[in-house]
């Protein structure tokens, strides 16, 4: 977090290269790099496309929706905040091997679990629903970075609590 308040995300363990004038990729040779409890399903599962660049957006794009799932936890809502937990980690070991998270994420299909009490808060709801479209099983389905801003931008609006000049979204 930055002095004026603004966050900054970066997590550079499948970083590419993308020469956007030629379409071309220099990527490492092992896509499964990264902490595993964030990698997307199709990493997980080998079906991502080593050669399409919009590939490698939406991973990151799961992964943050998992960020967004652990700051939420811990806000304030109706006088409670969770503890802090990272995510799946009610049903994978501390450090999950690759083939826990796997099962978990592609074979089972799960999702870290939504608190009930955010249903009755309309920023944490609002929240909720971009995770879901953030985290789905279907990267194509997957929202694009732009309109993540615009539904933050929109939602904190929404917010009286919210001070809009102060915040900044980057994409």
């Amino acid at each position: 977090v930055k002095l004026n308040g603004s966050c900054c995300i970066a997590d550079f363990g499948l970083a590419v290269t993308h020469v956007q004038a030629t379409d071309e990729l220099d990527l490492g040779t092992n896509p499964r790099v990264g902490t595993k409890r964030y990698m997307s399903p199709e990493v997980l599962d080998e079906t991502i496309r080593m050669d399409n660049f919009d590939a490698f957006r939406r991973v990151d794009i799961y992964a943050l929706g998992l960020v967004y799932w652990e700051v939420s936890r811990r806000t304030i809502s109706n006088g409670i905040a969770e503890d802090y937990k990272p995510p799946f980690h009610d049903v994978v070991p501390s450090d999950p091997s690759f083939e826990d998270m796997r099962k978990v994420v592609c074979v089972d299909q799960q999702r870290p679990n939504l608190p009930n009490r955010w249903a009755s808060d309309q920023f944490l709801s609002g929240i909720a629903k971009l995770m879901r479209e953030c985290w789905h099983q279907n990267a194509n389905v997957r929202l694009p970075a732009l309109r993540i801003k615009k539904t933050l931008l929109k939602l904190a609006s929404a917010d009286s609590t919210i001070n809009l000049e102060d915040m900044e979204v980057c994409v």
